[in-house]
């Protein structure tokens, strides 16, 4: 086990919490107006299968497990179950699509992932660190309305997922997503 500040933990990373062991499906960093900035993260208990959360303060250590980690490929998923091949030795593993979490949602085919496994079993994956999407739905931009006018306008990818982008960006545009921050960070090339 390393420790590491909650501030740094990540999706899909393993942790050892309260006696258990746990993935972390989604985080949410909170620094209030009052107060100590905090993580609040989701949590799936790896042996049972529960899901649940916690919340820490963002200077707070966090246990991470060691875990092998796989450069796999996503296969397809049948509504219930994900489907994966690791690269190293072709074998096909399935992962329950609730285990997944929000990252179920920028899984494509023939995508690459890193698979953590634990004891020769797959707990969590790693997604890249950036996607492209496609707007479906965002506000036009407003007439004399310019990029450093405002802090963005919200759109919802061709995945479902919502994030906030530059007013200059319209429906039907590729753009570049960080998994991690759920952030606009430029427009696909």
């Amino acid at each position: 086990m390393a420790s590491f500040i909650a501030n740094d933990m990540r999706v899909g990373w393993v942790i050892s919490h309260n006696g258990k062991r746990y993935s972390v499906t989604s985080i949410t960093k909170v620094k209030p107006g009052k107060g100590g900035a905090f993580v609040q993260a989701d949590l799936r208990d790896i042996d049972t299968g529960n899901k649940g959360g916690d919340r820490w303060r963002a200077e707070d250590k966090v246990e991470k497990l060691m875990v092998e980690d796989f450069e796999c490929q996503y296969l397809y998923s049948d509504g219930t179950d994900a489907f994966f091949m690791n690269l190293s030795d072709y074998e096909q593993f399935t992962m329950p699509n609730d285990s997944l979490g929000e990252q179920m949602k920028f899984l494509a085919p023939e995508m690459l992932v890193r698979a953590n496994f634990i004891e020769g079993h797959p707990v969590s994956i790693t997604l890249p660190k950036t996607v492209i999407a496609t707007v479906e739905e965002t506000e036009p931009a407003l007439k004399g309305q310019t990029a450093t006018s405002s802090g963005g306008k919200p759109a919802i990818l061709d995945n479902g997922v919502r994030v906030q982008v530059p007013v200059f960006i319209e429906q039907g545009e590729r753009i570049v997503v960080n998994t991690e921050t759920l952030e606009y960070v430029e427009r696909a090339k």
